[in-house]
């Protein structure tokens, strides 16, 4: 299984704008084959840092995932909703629950 973790930023006045491009690219994302779980989370300490979670299958199906349409959409609006600091970590873990 690969496992993306990571931050963005967000600017908290920006929020609510980014909120339902965020919806489509969370809904679309959990709706590729290979996906296990996609999701994006504010830090309640720090409101303009977001953080990003997912889960994948396979390389492959990640991979994957950088060409989709709605992955091209998400990136044209990181300049619209001021998206800065973006820093993502891809690991490799077990499928099953330890």
């Amino acid at each position: 299984m690969i496992v993306i973790e990571g931050i963005m930023r967000i600017p908290p006045a920006r929020l609510e704008e980014a909120r339902s491009v965020m919806e489509q690219m969370i809904l679309a994302s959990r709706a590729e084959p290979g996906c296990l779980d996609y999701a994006y989370s504010v830090d309640v300490l720090d409101p303009g840092l977001i953080r990003v979670s997912e889960r994948w299958v396979s390389r492959d199906a990640l991979a994957a995932h950088f060409k989709t349409a709605h992955m091209a959409t998400w990136r044209s609006f990181f300049p619209q909703l001021g998206i800065t600091d973006r820093s993502l970590r891809l690991y490799e873990a077990e499928s099953e629950p330890i």
